[in-house]
Parts: structure tokens; C-alpha cells; sequence
């Protein structure tokens, strides 16, 4: 046996009784929320959660984006996160004073993007939504942000991410594995989205997964890939073709950069990497540090690369970086075997019912 995965093994049986205590622990509260002996609040409102079942990465923000990008130019539409690393508390609406430090990289990410939205953060769903229709009375659609396992708040849609390599249904809760709540609460969703898929997916990988997670008469299951967009620079805008003779100096703060690393060393020449905690906040010495880094690399065509979420972060260096070439990749959630349309129909049609609905 290979001696790493018998460690591997060793240490998950040591800490399968915490798991066990943290299942029962897990199981207990949605007990008592199923059965509403913890109060939960609903509104007489079109609510959308977007969440997974596990700590990291699931591609949560790509598709709070995609749902801001499909909604906003049909509703009036708002997104609430809890605003994670920011340096305030409480309920904040952006505005054009707002800073990633104030709401959030995510939030800011939102803000920047998507001007028409109402970008609102506060750790206390319940009370930060009708802040929001207080602020903005005209909102007819909210989306909340890693919200699925947040059950304070009784959502109309539920929209269940899960990651392509790493299913809910093959995991295990924490500390075993990387579940936060049990496997069984899947069956809150009306969609399961399964992400980050290899975008060459085939019919036959498709039905196995559908298999393995073993949808409800009333769930839909789609596949996405993420798709990167062509890289612009962080102050002017400009526009950059990553080809064979660029060497690419990436600066990332996320949790997996592995993938993003991959895309860029199948169209650059070279990629070095400088790694940060995630949301980790620049300081001027670190970007003095990476204009070093990038000074010392081989080649004449060179740029820098940072993710959208880490370019919140870097922007307010704004004076500094007009001349250094610090390009962004921005990107988006793409639909697998033309399931966009039917996504987009569905979303769509939960926010007219719950409308009609609740207006006769």
C-alpha cells in the first residue's frame, strides 16, 4: 500500500469519532428546523440560495454572477453575502465610496461588475433582507451567496453546487472529510449543478454522475465548466492575447489555483507562480515583491495575472499600476450539453410563479 494514503487512512479513522459527534451534531439541527422548532423567517418574496454542502470552493461566485448577469436585465435584483474578511459588521449597501476592505472581495467583485445590482453584505440574513427592500424598495428578486446550509432563512429556490472530482455524495463530514452538513440535505434544492466538469464531458460520464447522486422526481441536475475570458488590464482595460511567446508571472490568493494554472500554461510559453493565503489582503511591500519577481523572470513579452477576486484587492494601488503590466482573467460559468436555456427558463419561471402567486 502506498505509504501516503495509509496515513491518509490512519488519520481518518482517528478522526472518525468527531465526524460521528459532528453528524449528530449536523442531524439535530436540521431536525429541529424541519420540524420548525427552531423559528426560521420566509418572505413573501422571490429568494435565491446558492450554496454546497462543503467547506472551499464549489464555484459559488461564477454562478452568483451568472444568475446577476440572467436576472438584472429582467428584474430588479439585489445579492446578499455575508461579506467574509471585511473590516465592518453588520448590514453594508455598496456604494460608489465601497471597498472590498468594507464588504467583501466577492461582494466588491459583484459591485464592480454589476453596477445595476444592489450588493448588500450582513451576517445576519433574516435582518439584512428587509434592510434591503428598505433601501431598495423596488427589488424583486434577491440572491443570497453561500447560503444553502444557512437555514435562518427559508429561501423559494435552492441552488446546490457541487464540484465535478469531488461529488457530495462521495464525501465524507468534517473532520473526516470536507462536509459541512449532511448528504441528505441535498434534498432542499430544486437545482443541482455540478461544476468545474471537464468541458469535454461525454453523455456516458453525465449519467453516471446522475446516478451516483440520485436526483428527486423534483430536481433538475446540469453540468458546468468554468470558462476564462481573455485578460484585461487592471487600470486601463486593455485588452491581452495570452500566446507562446508570453511568460506569466500569477498571483493568486484562492483556495485552488491548480486549474487556472493549467489554462495558463496551455496557452503561455511559462507561468510562475506567487501564492497568498485566500482572501488575503496586498499590502505595498507585496506588490513591490511582485514587480521584483516579475523584473527577474526570462523574456521580453512578460505580465502579470491575477484572478478577479484578488484584483479587488490590488486596485486601490491604482496609482502604481498604470504602468505595470497586471493583467486580470476574468471568469464565467458555462453551460455543459446545451443546458443554459433550460437553466436560465427555470430560474426564471420560479421568480414569475412565486410573483403570481403571491400578487392574486
Amino acid at each position: 500500500m502506498n505509504s501516503k494514503f495509509g496515513w491518509l487512512r490512519f488519520f481518518r479513522v482517528l478522526l472518525f469519532p468527531f465526524a460521528v459527534l459532528y453528524g449528530m451534531i449536523v442531524k439535530l439541527r436540521n431536525y429541529l428546523y424541519d420540524k420548525n422548532i427552531i423559528q426560521f423567517t420566509s418572505f413573501n418574496f422571490p429568494v435565491i440560495a446558492v450554496g454546497n454542502l462543503s467547506v472551499g470552493g464549489t464555484g459559488k461566485s461564477p454562478m452568483v454572477e451568472y444568475l446577476l448577469r440572467l436576472l438584472s436585465p429582467w428584474f430588479k435584483t439585489a445579492t446578499l453575502s455575508r461579506g467574509y474578511k471585511r473590516k465592518t459588521r453588520g448590514y453594508v449597501l455598496a456604494n460608489d465610496k465601497t471597498t472590498a476592505i468594507d464588504i467583501g472581495d466577492e461582494p466588491m467583485q459583484f459591485h464592480l461588475k454589476y453596477p445595476q445590482v444592489a450588493v448588500a453584505v450582513g451576517e445576519e440574513r433574516a435582518i439584512a433582507i428587509p434592510q434591503i427592500l428598505f433601501d431598495r424598495p423596488d427589488t424583486e428578486v434577491i440572491v443570497l451567496d453561500d447560503a444553502f446550509q444557512h437555514r435562518a432563512v427559508k429561501a423559494g429556490l435552492y441552488i446546490l453546487l457541487t464540484e465535478c472530482n469531488k461529488l457530495f455524495c462521495r464525501d465524507y463530514l468534517l473532520p473526516v472529510g470536507s462536509l459541512r452538513d449532511s448528504r441528505s440535505s441535498y434534498r432542499r434544492a430544486g437545482i443541482i449543478v455540478v461544476t468545474k466538469c471537464d468541458p469535454g464531458m461525454n453523455d456516458a460520464a453525465k449519467d453516471r454522475i446522475i446516478a451516483e447522486i440520485k436526483p428527486l422526481q423534483h430536481q433538475h441536475v446540469f453540468f458546468s465548466a468554468i470558462h476564462y475570458r481573455e485578460p484585461y488590464h487592471i487600470i486601463t482595460r486593455e485588452k491581452r492575447v495570452l500566446n507562446k511567446q508570453t511568460s506569466v508571472l500569477l498571483v493568486c490568493g484562492i483556495a485552488n489555483p491548480r486549474p487556472l494554472k493549467k489554462f495558463i500554461l496551455e496557452s503561455a510559453s511559462h507561468c510562475e507562480t506567487l501564492y497568498y493565503r485566500d482572501h488575503y489582503i496586498f499590502r505595498i511591500d507585496d506588490l513591490r515583491q511582485i514587480v521584483k519577481k516579475l523584473e527577474c523572470m526570462e523574456g521580453n513579452d512578460k505580465m502579470i495575472i491575477v484572478t478577479e477576486k484578488d484584483a479587488v484587492r490590488l486596485v486601490k494601488f491604482d496609482s502604481m499600476l498604470k504602468d505595470i503590466p497586471l493583467f486580470v482573467l476574468p471568469i464565467e460559468t458555462g453551460f455543459l450539453f446545451d443546458g443554459a436555456a433550460e437553466f436560465d427558463q427555470q430560474v426564471k419561471t420560479f421568480i414569475e410563479n412565486f410573483k403570481e402567486k403571491n400578487h392574486n
